[in-house]
């Protein structure tokens, strides 16, 4: 898909992210029915996640329904208000879900997705490492994955989350930002990323060595015991979906790019780095994600320690593996 004369792949990206917002209010709004045994399955997605590539080919049931959200935290909302059974995100939002009391069970994961986050800056600044930014402005979506990759960094340069201007700021609040030189560096996530790879833009850093950046499924409870085998049914669609994708990148991007609303060269370059094939949700990967959950508790970016372990429910792993 090529931009079309006289649309700025700037305009491509505000109408990226603003598409999913209204789809998120409508998800959210009331009228919504819990899941209930029987009825299709209804699936919540992120423009870029893997569940776009199931979209796009038409591999899920087709009575089951499709909602469309901003990012993982605004997914996690639509679980919250029983408005989907099940959605995927990123490693972070999970945990400030599961720290804001809302139900839900983590079913499967993806292999690490690092090169898939990262910080960027402007090249003229003359920025060479995450520690330059001390007492500067960085921009990031509070919540979402990229949030750990800010402590890793933190962590890693011996920094305070203090030593730097953190501003919480949407995709499409923060590339204006970052554009106009409001901020000094924006942390962010595909395909938001290879769209602000513009000429005079580097990568400061990305999660490799830091942040697994892998993407989970979650499920509401209710769905999870109403809705098994559909659930089982919808996630080996997926698996066979992703593991296609993999095998044949230039018809996946060939696919994705008219449902991202994207150009070709954009989402071939984002899918690249960043589609990876699913993976079972084990003990290890619990410990992973409860490493994570309690760093957030140690810098107070939640209130208090939770126990995300005890949400992974791995009856799925044969699906998966």
């Amino acid at each position: 898909m090529q931009a079309q004369p006289g649309l700025s792949r700037r305009t491509l990206l505000a109408a990226l992210a603003a598409a999913p917002l209204s789809a998120t209010l409508l998800s959210a709004c009331g009228g919504e029915e819990p899941a209930a045994a029987g009825q299709p399955l209804r699936i919540g997605y992120q423009r870029f996640g893997g569940l776009s590539l199931v979209k796009a080919r038409n591999a899920a049931d087709p009575k089951a329904t499709w909602s469309l959200f901003e990012s993982g935290p605004a997914l996690t909302e639509g679980l919250k208000g029983k408005a989907i059974d099940i959605g995927q995100t990123g490693e972070a939002p999970p945990i400030f879900a599961a720290a804001g009391k809302i139900d839900f069970k983590i079913i499967g994961t993806s292999a690490p997705v690092p090169k898939g986050e990262a910080v960027l800056v402007k090249q003229a600044k003359g920025f060479k490492t995450f520690a330059d930014l001390k007492g500067r402005k960085v921009a990031l979506n509070k919540g979402s994955n990229v949030n750990w990759l800010l402590v890793k960094l933190l962590e890693k340069y011996h920094l305070k989350i203090t030593d730097i201007d953190v501003k919480y700021l949407k995709p499409a609040e923060a590339r204006p930002a970052f554009d106009g030189d409001q901020v000094d560096a924006w942390i962010i996530w595909d395909p938001y990323f290879a769209l602000a790879e513009q000429p005079g833009v580097v990568v400061l850093e990305d999660a490799t060595g830091l942040a697994g950046n892998r993407e989970y499924l979650l499920v509401d409870p209710t769905a999870l015991e109403q809705k098994t085998d559909q659930l089982g049914e919808f996630l080996k669609q997926y698996r066979t979906v992703t593991d296609w994708g993999i095998a044949h990148p230039a018809e996946r991007a060939a696919v994705l790019a008219p449902e991202l609303k994207i150009p070709l060269d954009v989402t071939t370059r984002a899918l690249a780095r960043s589609a990876q094939p699913l993976a079972p949700i084990t003990p290890e990967i619990g410990d992973e994600l409860q490493a994570i959950a309690d760093g957030f508790a140690a810098l107070q970016l939640i209130p208090e320690k939770i126990d995300i372990k005890s949400r992974i429910d791995g009856r799925f792993n044969e699906a998966l593996r």
